[in-house]
């Protein structure tokens, strides 16, 4: 359906006859028109603009485009953003072009005994890997089977990662980090694994992680406060301390007496509440960044084990991810919204843009690995949300709800990840759901 807004016409007197130059460009080659600037209608909005790309193009079937100004979309006419902004409506405008972002469809749901608290997909095998507060880690492939499960976490597990595709990493509420290794295709039946090594060091619950594939490091988020630095490489760890804390009691009889267990590289102490959220910087695996409910962005330097910089802000924070691109960190707070930074030192501001939409608090964050500008959040109000920076006045450009029979639609999400398989996600609904990647840009 096509409202007047977004008629071709911009739902203003199709009959005016003012018009202005507008050179479009496009860093597609596939789509790209003549750059030579054109005549159009100053009050044509993107359905119009769209309208002329396709003639343009000569295309049989009609491709929904976005435009961009200055690095922004345009979400009014032409004639109003010229006025909003102060410019001349004599001059060239130079509009780019992507392909507008689909809509993501429901694929599939794999079904837990307990909330699923975490998700993370293997890229090479594209296993799929699950924790859940019944304290069991598991391993999937695309078709819903189980092919691992690995016991031996005391309590729910809140945060898993692939190290490599033979090697995961998970931590939660029993306070210690474990490393687990699987290999090989499903056989016909449940292979359950044990941990290689468990990791102390944290006095209370470890609410995500992060991992660096290249270096074998781990940093960890605890709600005692502390950034947990680890090493994956047993021959590299340090014993654990005797002083290490003893895992919270058991709620099932193990087979042995457990795995080894090793001591952190270091705790990183500094903030003043729970850590919410940590990333190790993809440009650069001596750089980490820490977020907490005490409100502050915290960025370390791993080389060192010393804090670099400190940025506070207006609300607890609960989650983060890199853009690296755009050097920027988004992070989601329990104000329901998402905040962008730059985390250099020499940045001038600590908060360059806000995105909002969600209603509830924003708990988990991804990026699109396909697109520089891309992300998805998981909210405890019920919801994906897919974002591009771009369009931080318009909000989000699509929202993912759970899919199944028997919900409320208020399912809390407590995690999400943008693959190669698809959007992952895992909620308060026993289920890891995926959904299409939108298509687009």
């Amino acid at each position: 359906m096509t409202s007047a807004e977004d008629s071709p016409m911009g739902g203003t007197d199709p009959q005016s006859t003012h018009q202005i130059q507008v050179k479009f460009t496009t860093r597609h080659p596939e789509i790209a028109v003549p750059t030579a600037p054109i005549l159009v209608p100053a009050n044509l909005k993107r359905y119009g603009l769209s309208q002329i790309i396709n003639h343009l193009l000569d295309t049989s079937t009609a491709t929904p485009f976005e435009f961009l100004i200055n690095g922004s979309f345009l979400r009014t006419s032409i004639e109003k953003y010229l006025s909003d902004n102060g410019l001349s409506s004599e001059s060239v405008l130079t509009l780019e072009y992507v392909r507008a972002i689909l809509p993501p469809k429901f694929q599939a749901a794999f079904q837990h005994d307990d909330w699923v608290s975490s998700v993370s997909v293997e890229g090479e095998n594209r296993r799929i890997l699950s924790g859940s507060y019944d304290g069991i880690v598991r391993v999937w492939n695309e078709s819903a089977q189980c092919l691992y499960t690995g016991v031996g976490h005391t309590d729910a597990v809140k945060t898993t990662k692939w190290m490599s595709a033979t090697k995961i990493v998970s931590a939660g509420m029993d306070r210690g980090l474990r490393i687990w290794e699987v290999d090989g295709e499903y056989i016909g039946e449940i292979s359950e694994v044990s941990a290689l090594a468990e990791f102390v060091g944290h006095r209370s619950t470890v609410e995500k992680i992060s991992v660096d594939s290249s270096s074998g490091r781990v940093l960890s988020a605890g709600m005692d406060s502390l950034v947990g630095l680890w090493t994956t490489n047993i021959s590299e760890a340090p014993k654990a301390p005797k002083e290490a804390p003893v895992p919270k009691a058991k709620r099932r009889k193990e087979s042995s007496a457990g795995p080894p267990r090793y001591g952190s590289l270091r705790m990183l102490e500094g903030h003043t509440s729970p850590v919410s959220g940590v990333a190790f910087d993809p440009k650069d695996s001596t750089v980490g960044y820490s977020v907490s409910w005490d409100h502050t962005i915290r960025t370390w330097d791993l080389a060192t084990c010393s804090l670099a910089d400190s940025r506070t802000t207006q609300h607890p924070l609960l989650s983060v991810c890199v853009l690296p691109t755009l050097s920027l960190l988004a992070c989601g707070s329990s104000a329901r919204h998402i905040t962008l930074h730059d985390p250099r030192v020499s940045a001038s501001t600590v908060t360059t843009s806000t995105l909002r939409g969600h209603t509830n608090a924003v708990v988990a964050l991804s990026p699109n690995k396909n697109s520089e500008w891309q992300m998805v959040s998981a909210s405890h109000d019920g919801t994906l949300r897919i974002w591009d920076v771009r369009a931080t006045e318009s909000g989000s450009i699509w929202t993912i709800k759970r899919e199944g029979e028997g919900l409320s639609g208020k399912e809390k999400v407590f995690d999400v990840e943008w693959s190669s398989l698809g959007i992952v996600s895992g909620g308060e609904d026993k289920r890891v759901q995926i959904d299409e990647s939108p298509k687009g840009e």
